[in-house]
């Protein structure tokens, strides 16, 4: 069978980690008798400077036409950027957010998993990192804070901002079903964080979520407030199995997850609406200060590869294989430098993914 994925390279590291990405995918397709087609779609940093614009229509147009799209990292260093003189909505961030919109992505998947082979880049305490953590970050991702209503004026001389937090419960509940329904596929834990203390809109988070929690007796369901749940990772992080919530917190907290499992750079995220379809890239940034110099870590894009031939494709043993292949490369010392270690064998971004296609079974 024929899938149809559009590539979205981006900016700076992005065409390098997503070149390393489709080969993986090429050589997933090899072993299932699949094929992909392939087409590249300009986002972000790259479309302002072909089109003057962060995404256009036609670029949304290709995406939606697709089974899947595979994204790299988009936007630059905001201090020194021409994209950043630009006007909120015409910088490169916007580009994401208007896809994310345009494909109904309400559900983003973050995984945070520690590596065996990475403890020691782990900054938590020996005796954590030793326990290991496995958990899943579900986010809501087209509501809340960043698609609210928002204005700045001013009165009486002064500047005043004011950005709104809205949900309803439909929102909550398609995203608590997707968390809820991945939580019966590992540990049957979904812990709800939210401000329910302090906010109207936790609050009805909380109410509508226990609704939800009822369809699935056999999940453990619990509730932690956003500022507990924040120190409760670095503390404890092995207590976690999914972890539901708003898209601010989940932001912020998808973020503190990543950092604690070693390197940004080897965790994978998916954005899924209501279907099959979904957008996969790594969690980490374009990071412009070493773009084009082939030592950037692929290793998050190949494994935002693998969730795409899971969630998106149906494809779990070729999605098994990427994921044995890098824990392989990992335990017989291969590092890109970011993750290098004392003893360990350094390599760039081409021959990691060589090293994992290679490892592929």
């Amino acid at each position: 069978m024929n899938y149809n994925i559009s590539l979205i390279p981006g900016d700076g590291i992005g065409p390098e980690i997503v070149a390393e990405a489709k080969r993986v995918l090429d050589k997933a397709a090899e072993m299932s008798g699949n094929t992909f087609s392939y087409k590249e779609v300009l986002m972000g940093g790259a479309s302002i400077d072909a089109t003057g614009l962060p995404l256009t229509d036609e670029a949304i147009a290709t995406c939606k036409a697709s089974d899947a799209v595979l994204m790299g990292s988009i936007g630059g260093d905001a201090r020194t950027s021409s994209w950043y003189r630009l006007p909120p909505d015409k910088r490169p961030e916007a580009g994401l957010l208007k896809l994310r919109k345009s494909l109904n992505l309400f559900a983003n998947l973050r995984p945070a998993y520690l590596y065996p082979e990475l403890k020691s880049a782990c900054p938590l305490k020996e005796e954590i990192a030793d326990r290991g953590f496995d958990l899943m970050m579900v986010r809501e991702l087209t509501g809340g804070l960043y698609f609210g209503e928002r204005k700045t004026f001013e009165k009486d001389g002064v500047k005043t901002a004011i950005d709104t937090l809205s949900y309803n419960e439909n929102e909550i509940r398609r995203v608590a079903i997707k968390a809820f329904e991945i939580a019966e596929k590992r540990r049957k834990k979904v812990t709800l964080v939210d401000k329910a203390n302090v906010l109207d809109s936790s609050r009805l988070w909380r109410a509508v979520v226990i609704e939800v929690a009822k369809d699935y007796p056999d999940v453990t369901f619990e509730t932690m407030l956003v500022d507990n749940s924040a120190m409760q990772l670095v503390k404890d992080p092995a207590q976690f199995d999914v972890m539901l919530t708003e898209n601010m917190f989940g932001d912020i907290l998808s973020d503190e997850a990543s950092m604690i499992s070693g390197s940004i750079g080897m965790l994978s995220s998916a954005s899924l609406n209501e279907t099959r379809f979904g957008l996969y890239e790594p969690s980490g940034g374009s990071a412009p200060d070493i773009a084009g110099r082939g030592i950037a870590n692929p290793i998050a894009t190949i494994l935002s590869a693998a969730m795409l031939l899971r969630y998106s494709l149906d494809m779990d043993r070729e999605a098994d294989a990427i994921e044995n292949a890098v824990r392989k490369v990992l335990a017989d010392g291969y590092r890109t430098i970011d993750i290098m270690a004392e003893g360990m064998k350094q390599v760039g971004t081409k021959e990691m993914g060589d090293l994992i296609i290679e490892r592929m079974e």
